[in-house]
């Protein structure tokens, strides 16, 4: 299985798309095996084609800050799921996931405009 985070500084970034880069973890026996990184396209990533490119590079799963439905619905039509309203550590992230501490928010972002996102990022919850 391989999960992306949006990424910025070793950090869940806020909003997956105008992330610095995505990381991408692969996970054998739930525990992670490799990591490895993919630049984030130019513009908005909701608009590019990033959820093509995580899926043909066998990403099923992403841990993502916060996002608009949109977005949200073009990864799930790429066979990725998502799970908003995560922050903190990438590394410390997906393995709290991959304990069964992580859960989506269900919030995501009411408006969505590519160059002046309002964030109302409510954190990780944790079970």
């Amino acid at each position: 299985m391989k999960i992306a985070v949006p990424t910025r500084d070793e950090r869940v970034d806020d909003h997956f798309g105008h992330c610095d880069h995505y990381t991408i973890f692969t996970i054998e026996d739930n525990n992670i095996v490799s990591r490895e990184t993919l630049a984030s396209p130019q513009g908005c990533g909701c608009k590019s084609g990033i959820a093509a490119d995580l899926q043909e590079l066998g990403v099923v799963m992403m841990l993502a800050g916060n996002m608009g439905e949109g977005a949200k619905s073009k990864l799930n039509a790429h066979n990725i799921n998502v799970v908003r309203g995560c922050s903190g550590n990438v590394d410390e992230l997906v393995k709290s996931y991959l304990e069964g501490k992580v859960a989506d928010s269900g919030i995501g972002c009411s408006e969505h405009e590519c160059g002046d996102h309002h964030s109302n990022h409510e954190g990780l919850r944790i079970l």
